[in-house]
């Protein structure tokens, strides 16, 4: 099928990563603030089928290293398509681009990120064109019901700029689409395993309050996916018996899980960061990270380029997020998310929210409550944890109540013990087991610290 394409193409290359000195060239990602991939459902006469397209600089007019605006336009067309399964196509770019050997693709929409190897280029593969004969030849062969398709590649900025807020748009139109709707109004969920061979653990579980962490597939799209390609990734998930309403508890899920995950994940709180998480995979556009100084959360994106109020970055805190886990206080999650009420509802909702990048909580004005909105501290507030809880003791947040619950808990205690380690995901490995504490607090009544002397050669001998 591919052997126009200098390199293999095929599964066995999902979930290849590309390091910075290994790459040739970088497209999208962090540092360019604008990229798209969009798929639209045409009339037949607009789109001539087979076609690919690609406007900017190719691959042999990139500097080696460099990092290059990308725009990814795959329109369709065919009796049968309708729009609701624009998003399912567009979240297939991700999975098909990766089966080819020594390009890598991260993320989704806004938010994509993708290298191509030295190696890939020296082997021939110097067209991005390529990738559009892949897109062209999966797309067909896994969905009939495609019967014409363009593809057109943008790595031109002032080409990606005109059509930017127009894809940014119609992703929002599909996101207000499905606000109307509750859990409580469906009997199925639907779970989608794309992100499986990146974190063999991970499911995600797709519910009218809940979207997909990559923020790209709604409860309409997975339904509509499911409807297409029954044996796809993309599957129905029957609710079964509510465990718990408050924590977003189901039967079916939990059964789901442990199928998909091979019994790694028994359970799954769909509304909460605690206990069993949502695991989450690597495409997430945000996390909420717990902050125990405070006792509540803070919420970054993955764009935000600075180090977060807790001193760290996105970077290294998605790490502690990804991989299928089920990790205390770092919980991946949708823009979307955002939005539902069944936000972090289990623990708080945005009543546990205290700090967010300044960009992102203008963004989500509209569905902070009113009251709370000057209580949440920015980048622009406070730049440290100490800082924070001060600005949360004046403009007396919510999160306060629990200090005041904490302070009580150790004025009638027994002592006045101090928290010297606090972590989400602590293990300890001894004696043939492995102890996991969760959401762990250890305090001690005292700390002692003693340097280690080395001992002297020969000291052990009598």
């Amino acid at each position: 099928m591919f052997e126009d394409i200098p390199v293999d193409v095929g599964l066995v290359h999902v979930g290849e990563r590309i390091r910075k000195n290994d790459m040739f060239v970088e497209l999208g990602g962090p540092s360019i603030e604008e990229k798209f991939e969009l798929v639209r459902v045409k009339k037949p006469e607009e789109v001539r089928d087979g076609a690919i397209t690609v406007i900017g600089p190719d691959l042999p007019e990139m500097e080696e290293g460099q990092k290059y605006p990308l725009g990814i336009l795959i329109e369709i067309a065919g009796p049968e398509l309708e729009e609701d399964i624009e998003g399912v196509i567009e979240r297939r770019i991700h999975e098909y681009s990766n089966y080819i050997e020594g390009f890598m693709h991260l993320n989704q929409r806004y938010d994509i990120w993708v290298r191509v190897s030295k190696k890939a280029y020296s082997r021939g593969f110097t067209t991005l064109a390529n990738v559009g004969k892949v897109m062209i030849a999966l797309l067909k062969n896994e969905l009939p019901i495609i019967e014409r398709i363009q593809v057109t590649i943008f790595t031109d900025k002032t080409e990606i700029s005109a059509r930017y807020s127009d894809a940014k748009s119609i992703y929002e139109a599909r996101d207000a689409r499905a606000r109307g709707l509750t859990d409580d109004d469906v009997d199925v969920f639907y779970g989608c395993a794309l992100c499986q061979s990146f974190a063999p653990s991970h499911v995600c579980v797709i519910t009218p309050q809940r979207y997909a962490n990559c923020g790209a597939i709604s409860w309409f799209d997975g339904r509509a996916a499911a409807r297409i390609d029954p044996k796809g990734p993309i599957f129905p998930i029957e609710k079964g018996e509510c465990l718990d309403p408050v924590r977003g508890e189901y039967t079916g899920i939990n059964d789901s899980a442990k199928k998909r995950s091979l019994g790694t994940v028994h359970r799954v709180y769909l509304y909460s960061a605690f206990a069993y998480p949502h695991t989450s995979c690597g495409c997430f556009e945000g996390i909420a990270f717990y902050i125990p100084e405070v006792e509540g959360f803070g919420i970054v994106m993955r764009g935000y380029k600075d180090v977060t109020v807790n001193g760290l970055p996105f970077s290294t805190m998605a790490d502690s997020t990804a991989g299928g886990r089920q990790v205390d206080g770092f919980h991946g999650i949708s823009l979307e998310y955002m939005r539902s009420p069944k936000f972090l509802a289990a623990d708080g909702g945005y009543a546990r929210v205290a700090w967010m990048p300044s960009d992102l909580k203008e963004q989500m004005r509209d569905f902070i409550p009113a009251d709370l909105f000057s209580q949440i501290a920015t980048e622009k507030d406070v730049r440290t944890v100490s800082e924070l809880r001060d600005f949360l003791s004046s403009h007396t947040h919510p999160v306060m109540q629990r200090w005041k619950a904490e302070e009580e808990v150790l004025v009638n205690g027994t002592n006045a013990a101090v928290q010297v380690f606090s972590g989400g995901d602590f293990p300890i490995t001894s004696g043939g087991f492995k102890i996991i504490f969760k959401n762990a607090r250890i305090t001690a009544d005292r700390v002692i610290i003693e340097p280690v002397q080395p001992k002297k050669p020969g000291a052990d001998k009598k």
